[in-house]
């Protein structure tokens, strides 16, 4: 059974950066497309990034596009989002969610129904 953990949360100040770390255990996260969400207080949960298996394709929600890079090391079993130019407005809980999915297509997928695990989340404050 795969198990998701994020890590890398924390507070910072307008302008900042951060990176969170999703590390896999139980099995591999070699096959598995990866994607990270966040759901602010009071607000729906968003889609942020995915990332294909062999890390050739990568999305982005117009939000983040320009600010966040998703990265993943699969010999460390570990997917990465790189959070830069951070706004009150990125305060949320984040969590990486993975879908198995050993294709040679390079696909990746932005929707929380397409996604079997969940990690139970990192929150990320920014406040000055």
């Amino acid at each position: 059974q795969l198990v998701l953990a994020e890590s890398g949360g924390g507070l910072v100040q307008p302008g900042g950066s951060l990176r969170l770390s999703c590390a896999a255990s139980g099995r591999g996260l070699d096959l598995d497309t990866v994607a990270w969400f966040r759901q602010a207080p009071g607000k729906q949960r968003e889609a942020l990034a995915c990332i294909s298996i062999r890390g050739d394709l990568t999305k982005y929600a117009d939000s983040v596009k320009g600010r966040f890079t998703i990265s993943r090391d699969n010999a460390l079993n570990t997917v990465y989002l790189q959070m830069n130019s951070l706004t009150p407005e990125d305060t949320a809980d984040y969590y990486c969610a993975s879908r198995r999915y050993p294709s040679s297509r390079a696909v990746c997928f932005m929707e929380e129904y397409e996604h079997d695990f969940w990690g139970q989340g990192t929150q990320v404050t920014v406040s000055s």
